[in-house]
């Protein structure tokens, strides 16, 4: 069972409350009765030494005097009878007829009975404790004598001071509930304000061991707890930082590793490519310049064919050698990156332009409808590299007098270009690997359109390289691929 630092605090000093009071209050017990006694022993003491100060001249008091009420000093008011032998006068401070007087004689009686003087070390005088049956209660008797030789009596009831000390007790019992119900409301006052700065020094430490180190302990005090929160926050910001460089030197050591994986591959893949790219024009190129040199024709038509197909070929293999080193400057970063503000509908035109007659050539319609300007943020260079390669794809795949479609999509913060071709659809799964290097979906064709598979793959690296998106999907009766451009200034 869980106990919280605030309950332990508040039932330690409850407890220990209880305890000092308990002992209190049985020390009270037994103090506060032998202090009222002893103090009644003081006063009959005082009342002794007042009488005998009072009878000490032996002229005095006049004979016809024998009460004693308010000529004596008496603090406690205790009953007084003094006897004079010579005269067996009674000198008292209370009525001569009652009880008290008659049980008084008795004493009397039984001194003068046993013919012995009462003493003690240090004065003429013992003090007793006696039950008197007479009146049946309990007594403290002072007898002995004055200095003249008088014999005197002094008595105090003991029931005043057990009625006193039964008071103080009652009134101590209650003062000590009340003392220990405010104690307890006050230690968990008190162990509220001890226990909450640990509470959050806990639910600290836990999001810390989360590794959620934007935490902190706040700290008000200057004291050991404020100290330890002091040591967390100085903790937490080390681990943070010390945990952001180990995920760094992850992060790059990952990516070193991912580079390295990358770089073997491609290099593999261009091997691969390249070969497999360059293995049929070098092959026709060598073919046809083995027939020229062997002199197989002296047809001067059969001798411009050869010359023509060693020159397209050797085109194809120096466009193919331009666009992977442009590719490669683009996906390392070497190629540098122009931003500015150009208008993009006259720029989209001019392309069209170009291009017309291929698309002539194939009795193509080239669709582009918008008219008024469009102003986005971009490199010029970089985008016509893209744009074009969009377009000479969809003059590649449009169907024989097939629509080519260029529309722009003004949307909050980007411009989306799209290059529709109608045709074929491209297979789902085909897709997401259109943009890879060297990828074909139709590699019988290739050839017959003069396609490297690598157009794809540079829009994809510019578009990157430019932090825009890009894609293709297809729609009904045919293919759209697209490209964002930023509308306002890129951060």
């Amino acid at each position: 069972m869980k106990i919280s630092i605030r309950m332990k605090i508040t039932l330690m000093v409850v407890i220990f409350t209880t305890f000092i009071v308990a002992t209190s209050w049985v020390v009270c017990r037994v103090v506060i009765k032998n202090v009222f006694i002893n103090n009644l022993k003081a006063n009959m003491i005082t009342t002794y030494k007042s009488c005998n100060r009072f009878f000490e001249d032996e002229d005095y008091p006049d004979e016809t005097i024998n009460d004693l009420y308010g000529k004596i000093k008496n603090p406690s008011d205790a009953i007084v009878l003094v006897l004079d032998f010579k005269s067996n006068k009674i000198y008292t401070n209370i009525n001569n007829d009652g009880r008290m007087m008659e049980s008084l004689y008795r004493i009397l009686d039984s001194v003068l009975a046993s013919n012995e003087k009462v003493k003690s070390d240090e004065a003429q005088y013992v003090i007793n404790r006696n039950h008197d049956d007479v009146i049946n209660s309990d007594y403290y008797d002072l007898i002995g004598t004055l200095d003249n030789g008088y014999m005197i009596i002094i008595r105090s009831p003991i029931s005043e001071i057990d009625s006193v000390v039964h008071v103080v007790t009652n009134v101590f019992n209650y003062i000590t509930v009340l003392l220990i119900v405010f104690c307890s409301f006050f230690v968990l006052l008190l162990s509220n304000i001890f226990s909450n700065p640990i509470k959050k020094l806990s639910h600290s430490a836990r999001r810390m061991a989360d590794l959620d180190f934007e935490t902190k302990v706040p700290v008000y005090t200057k004291d050991e707890i404020g100290e330890l929160g002091e040591s967390m926050n100085e903790m937490s910001s080390k681990l943070e930082m010390t945990i952001s460089q180990l995920k760094t030197a992850n992060l790059e050591l990952e990516k070193d590793i991912e580079d390295k994986q990358k770089l073997d591959e491609m290099r593999r893949d261009f091997l691969s490519y390249v070969s497999h790219e360059l293995k049929t024009p070098i092959a026709l190129i060598q073919g046809y310049a083995e027939g020229l040199k062997d002199d197989i024709t002296d047809d001067p038509n059969e001798l411009e064919y050869y010359y023509d197909v060693i020159i397209d070929e050797a085109k194809k293999m120096n466009s193919l050698v331009q666009k992977l080193i442009n590719l490669n400057k683009i996906e390392y970063g070497e190629l540098n990156i122009n931003i500015e503000r150009f208008e993009l509908v006259g720029f989209i035109n001019d392309i069209l332009s170009s291009t017309k007659i291929l698309a002539d050539n194939i009795k193509a319609n080239i669709v582009f409808e918008e008219e008024a300007p469009i102003y986005v943020w971009s490199d010029e260079f970089m985008i016509e590299e893209a744009f074009t390669n969009y377009l000479t794809n969809a003059i590649h795949y449009v169907v024989e007098n097939g629509t080519i479609k260029v529309s722009i999509d003004k949307r909050e913060d980007i411009v989306r270009v799209c290059v529709y071709n109608q045709g074929e659809q491209i297979p789902e799964e085909d897709l997401d690997k259109l943009f890879l290097k060297f990828y074909k979906v139709d590699k019988a064709r290739s050839r017959e359109y003069g396609g490297s598979g690598i157009g794809l793959s540079i829009v994809a690296a510019t578009m990157e390289a430019l932090g825009n998106d890009y894609g293709v999907y297809n729609v009904d009766d045919g293919v759209v691929f697209y490209f964002d451009l930023d509308n306002n200034m890129p951060c």
